[in-house]
């Protein structure tokens, strides 16, 4: 992030105690970058969806709508809605699109929203594959002021920020992000979105173990995004992308969506982000979502730990943490493991920067800059005394020279031996020794050389067991660059004149509307610029209609309008409904 970035996004107590890693997604939130066709587009969805979910959507959401400081004829500003959200100890960001999976989670668990504050084109104005400010700000945000919900959403963040990803993850998330982009691009070749939707699709449909993170996205989708809460059969919705999404908050209502009840069963549901979903989940309320998660983190390698943890890790090719039983978290990038008949951990290495630290907080001396080329170490019990090593007291460990300046010569039960001078030792705060530095030190497991003298210094890790494994680095500080930004970016089209032009026309109607400074000439001169160059422009022409007041006119509109449907039937639901909308007097200005 570069300081004029810095300079331009709205900060708060919230923001600031981000990691460096995760500020460096965030981007100023350039208002004036809103068309008067993306405020035309965010009132109609706002006018409709308080018009329709008031009726389906669960209660806290027009009360949250209140409560998040957005409203329905503009779109909602980041310092407005920071200012209102740290009355519930939530905040909010601008992002670009979709960012890594673990990074948009370990921002909900700062109980941060992250939200992508680009607006969906009146082409996909029921729907967009592509993360924008109404799905972010009018679906998520509002249900958030509902304690149960906001702790729920903490939560999922904590555990889904430490889910253990695959390189399948990774590879799903920048074709779905290149998909997006590409979507709301305006002037987009098709064949490039064909091309992009392939690729989506040929992912998907990999036959591929789900991996910790790609259950955490499932359960995310089921609840968070396409969540139902209630009874079965008279559901209603709290799930973002049916808060937001027009279409889909009423199929989803329909028979034809299979309503199941929500369980720990739903990790194992895979979904398509490019259809309606054929099947929801719908929770008793709130707290119940606590349950299911809890009894899905207790499966996780981050509670589970042992040989299959540190394997994901491996697999993973990312940053992550074990955590052994003396409290000592060893941070890096995990290649090799060593297992006894057991199948135990014997020995564990790292290649590149590694990170040393005791809970969460880095050991003095023991960054990436002190293990710039990665760590190694045996794990286990001594051989013919049974006894690990953070488990010796006095006699044990004057006996086996386990003392500054003594030289060291002992073997684990394993097999592996390891001879060196003890330099000196870290002990946890139970008094236990964590870490062991040892120079001259030669490590051997067999006829297998693990370290010789020539290596270094051998800073040799104190455990008997894994008991933790999880993504991330225990110490938020150790890794500044812990994910890295996608290097597909928004792509930011030149306007056209003709498009200029009609954003004049919007902008023009919207004063109008506004100011109430107007004649019905004025209006009558506005339709026809739209009927020579803009015919097909429904949403103008809806806008035209709600503020004409001569009979004339709106007989010419609503014509126009029944035009536009004859050539673009696809058009007929959101114009009809539109046309409903300016009588509907449950509408708030």
């Amino acid at each position: 992030m570069n300081l004029s970035q810095k300079k331009s996004y709205e900060s708060n107590e919230l923001i600031e105690r981000l990691p460096k890693h995760l500020k460096q997604f965030i981007q100023p939130q350039d208002y004036e970058q809103y068309t008067p066709i993306n405020q035309a587009v965010w009132r109609y969805v706002m006018r409709k969806n308080i018009s329709y979910l008031s009726k389906v959507a669960h209660n806290s959401y027009v009360e949250g709508l209140k409560k998040t400081g957005i409203g329905i004829d503009s779109i909602p500003s980041m310092y407005g809605m920071n200012r209102i959200l740290k009355e519930i100890g939530w905040a909010a960001v601008a992002v670009d699109g979709f960012i890594p999976p673990n990074a948009f989670m370990e921002f909900q668990a700062y109980k941060v929203l992250v939200i992508a504050s680009d607006m969906r084109q009146l082409e996909n104005i029921e729907y967009t594959p592509a993360p924008d400010i109404v799905h972010e700000a009018a679906g998520h945000a509002p249900i958030i002021a509902n304690p149960d919900y906001a702790e729920y959403l903490r939560r999922l963040g904590a555990i889904g920020a430490k889910a253990i990803l695959s390189k399948h993850d990774m590879d799903l998330y920048e074709a779905v992000r290149k998909l997006s982009i590409l979507k709301e691009a305006e002037g987009t070749p098709p064949e490039e979105i064909e091309a992009a939707e392939a690729a989506v699709d040929k992912l998907q449909k990999e036959e591929v173990v789900l991996s910790e993170m790609a259950q955490i996205r499932n359960l995310q989708w089921w609840t968070v995004e396409y969540g139902l809460i209630g009874d079965l059969k008279n559901p209603k919705i709290y799930g973002a992308g049916l808060l937001s999404s027009i279409g889909e908050s009423k199929w989803c209502m329909s028979e034809k969506v299979s309503k199941l009840p929500y369980s720990v069963h739903a990790v194992e549901q895979e979904f398509d982000i490019t259809q309606p979903q054929p099947q929801l989940f719908v929770t008793p309320d709130f707290s119940y979502l606590m349950e299911v998660l809890e009894e899905f983190a207790n499966r996780l390698s981050l509670r589970k730990g042992g040989a299959r943890g540190l394997q994901k890790l491996i697999e993973s090719g990312m940053v992550g943490t074990i955590e052994l039983n003396t409290g000592l978290q060893i941070s890096g990038q995990f290649t090799q493991s060593i297992l006894n008949e057991e199948g135990e951990v014997i020995f564990f290495k790292t290649e590149g920067p590694t990170a040393l630290a005791y809970r969460e907080k880095e050991l003095i001396g023991h960054g990436i800059e002190a293990h710039p080329h990665g760590f190694s170490s045996p794990l286990g019990k001594l051989k013919n005394i049974n006894l690990a090593i953070e488990d010796m007291g006095p006699f044990d460990l004057k006996a086996y020279n386990f003392y500054d300046n003594k030289w060291l010569s002992f073997e684990f039960e394993s097999g592996i031996k390891v001879e060196g001078l003890n330099v000196t030792g870290i002990r946890n705060i139970q008094g236990k020794l964590m870490l062991i530095e040892l120079i001259d030190c030669t490590v051997t497991y067999g006829e297998q050389i693990l370290f010789t003298p020539k290596d270094g210094t051998f800073q040799m890790a104190v455990g008997s067991q894994i008991i933790s494994a999880y993504a991330g680095a225990a110490d938020h500080d150790s890794f500044p660059n812990l994910y890295e930004a996608s290097k597909v970016q928004t792509i930011k089209s030149e306007k056209s004149e003709a498009t200029q032009r009609l954003e004049n026309l919007y902008a023009k109607v919207r004063s109008f509307r506004e100011s109430e400074n107007f004649v019905e000439d004025d209006l009558e001169s506005v339709f026809k610029l739209i009927q020579t160059d803009f015919s097909d422009q429904w949403l103008l022409i809806l806008e035209l209609l709600e503020i004409a007041q001569s009979e004339s006119l709106k007989t010419k509109l609503n014509s126009a309008l029944d035009d536009i449907i004859s050539t673009h039937v696809h058009l007929k639901t959101l114009i009809k409904e539109g046309v409903a909308m300016l009588s509907d007097e449950l509408l708030v200005s």
